[in-house]
């Protein structure tokens, strides 16, 4: 009888019952004097004693200021140590800290600040094109619930931790309370907030630390965005709960500081979404730069190529690097591979289930479990389910069942063994003339091609078939791009017919979200109207 598309991470470690205040404790308490946050833009560094000391000054300062368990304070900045420091606080007391992304302009975070009820806003001054102030300054009348807006390196900044008490008291909380909300980037109507708690989000960020085994002795390199899970609860909780250091690299992504900041602060691990690390590989000095302090990291947001792997693997020292898979709802990570696992493993899963969570793979339209080795949607259950929407129960009711299970939209594939293949999302899925075709299979072909650099296939509309397959690429010479001609010639005899691009765009790079993530709805848009 053919196994079930269905796992549980069974595991002789417990899950933790702290809130992330009692959990800095401990790391304070047990590594003082070790690195706990490097700034490499500014040159600051905090070890343990010092970084626990700035947090309980800063959630003083919070209580003083009127802000209480419940209460909700926005973070509407870039990666720097503030950040970090907002995070710690605002759990240290109970108050819900919402994440607001760098990218939002005043509609959406008038909305933002609105629908969750931020009563105080911490904010960046300026970051290339965006003023935040000018924007925060514009919409602050409109938001009758925010008192108070703060301005991380404004004097506003040091007014606010000048209101510190010397012995605040702090209520009593339970690590099932909410302390943060994450506004996930919906491609239709206005974004959701997924709420979490401490159980969540500590949890996730330890088991996601436990199973690349990181200690005291690592220091782990963010690029990636603070406001998304990948790097509040993947890299910080990540590391505090494990008494390693936080290193941020740049206020915003940039390549070439990344790899200055792992060679400078000797990281053990690197993080990034695929296109993160082929901007690094493909830095024209990259040989230059002294990489062996990596053993690990995680990359996650998108499938990774494989020569893409092989190359982290070989040229950044990153042999134990591991793919997790997950979504905002589920505090990220559901699915990880473990260290040892082999390269096919690690390009073509997005691994296997995470201690003490369940996933299946099931018929979207009936529920029903499905066989190993058949497509179906991939959903999860366990501690790190969301608590919800903030103030939105109906949505809440469509994204999680009344077994607890949060359905994710992806199409995936259980194997024998139980890694996951994601094969693509739900809306995704190309429908060519009645035949289903997933774009990752086809991207995944036609990245060995040796004219292309990157990759994306989206489905656009067709008149006869309902859809047709678009490629599009980004060379790796400009002055050479690949032709329609050639790709077909390349996919003869490997590809069905049917799931060969009839269509071809050639590109300088894609549309991303802030956290790395190629917009694919918006490649639908940009070419769907074009025919051939």
């Amino acid at each position: 009888m053919t196994a079930l598309s269905y796992a549980h991470g069974t595991s002789g470690t417990a899950l933790l019952g702290d809130t992330l205040g009692a959990s800095l404790d401990r790391a304070v308490a047990t590594w003082p004097d070790r690195e706990a946050l490097v700034d490499v833009p500014s040159g600051r560094r905090w070890t343990y004693a010092e970084f626990g000391a700035q947090v309980e000054r800063l959630a003083s300062a919070l209580l003083a200021s009127g802000i209480t368990k419940g209460d909700r304070v926005g973070i509407w900045a870039v990666n720097c140590p503030e950040w970090v420091f907002v995070q710690y606080a605002t759990a240290r007391i109970g108050a819900i800290m919402v994440n607001i992304n760098p990218a939002y302009r005043t509609h959406e975070v008038e909305y933002v600040l609105k629908q969750s009820g931020i009563r105080l806003l911490v904010a960046s001054l300026s970051h290339k094109t965006s003023d935040y102030r000018a924007m925060a300054e514009e919409v602050r009348g409109r938001c009758p619930e925010l008192r108070e807006v703060v301005y991380i390196g404004d004097p506003g900044w040091e007014a606010l931790l000048a209101r510190a008490t010397p012995a605040p008291r702090y209520e009593e909380l339970s690590c099932d309370d909410p302390i943060n909300i994450q506004y996930t980037s919906g491609t239709t109507g206005f974004p959701k907030g997924a709420t979490l708690s401490h159980h969540n989000i500590l949890n996730n960020g330890y088991f996601v630390g436990e199973l690349i085994a990181y200690s005291e002795q690592d220091r782990v390199c963010i690029p990636v965005p603070f406001y998304h899970c990948f790097g509040m609860v993947m890299g910080n909780l990540a590391a505090t709960s494990h008494g390693a250091c936080m290193v941020i690299p740049a206020a915003s992504f940039d390549p070439a500081a990344t790899l200055r900041a792992v060679q400078q602060e000797r990281c053990t691990s690197l993080y990034g979404v695929p296109t993160m690390f082929i901007a690094e590989l493909n830095l024209p000095d990259f040989a230059t730069y002294d990489l062996s302090s990596l053993r690990t990291g995680i990359m996650a947001g998108s499938p990774c190529p494989v020569e893409v792997m092989k190359r982290v693997v070989a040229e950044m020292h990153m042999e134990q690097v591991s793919i997790c898979y997950g979504m905002t709802e589920t505090s990220p990570v559901s699915l990880q591979t473990r260290m040892d696992d082999d390269l096919e493993h690690r390009t073509g899963t997005v691994g296997r289930v995470l201690p003490h969570i369940e996933v299946k793979v099931v018929d979207p339209a009936t529920g029903v479990t499905l066989p190993r080795g058949t497509a179906g949607e991939l959903r999860t259950r366990g501690y790190s389910v969301m608590l919800g929407y903030w103030d939105e129960p109906e949505k809440t009711a469509e994204a999680i069942d009344p077994g607890r299970w949060m359905h994710t939209g992806d199409l995936a594939v259980m194997r024998d063994d139980g890694y996951v293949e994601i094969v693509g999302r739900i809306k995704d899925m190309i429908i060519r003339g009645g035949e289903n075709i997933y774009p990752r299979e086809v991207e995944e072909f036609l990245y060995g091609h040796p004219k292309i650099a990157d990759v994306q296939v989206v489905g656009v509309p067709h008149e006869r078939y309902g859809e047709e397959v678009l490629a599009c690429v980004i060379p790796r010479d400009a002055a050479d791009p690949l032709t329609l001609e050639e790709l077909w010639a390349y996919c003869e005899g490997q590809l069905a017919h049917y799931k060969v691009p009839s269509r071809l765009e050639i590109l300088g790079s894609f549309p991303m979200t802030v956290s790395g993530k190629v917009r694919k709805i918006e490649l639908r848009e940009r070419y769907g109207a074009r025919t051939r």
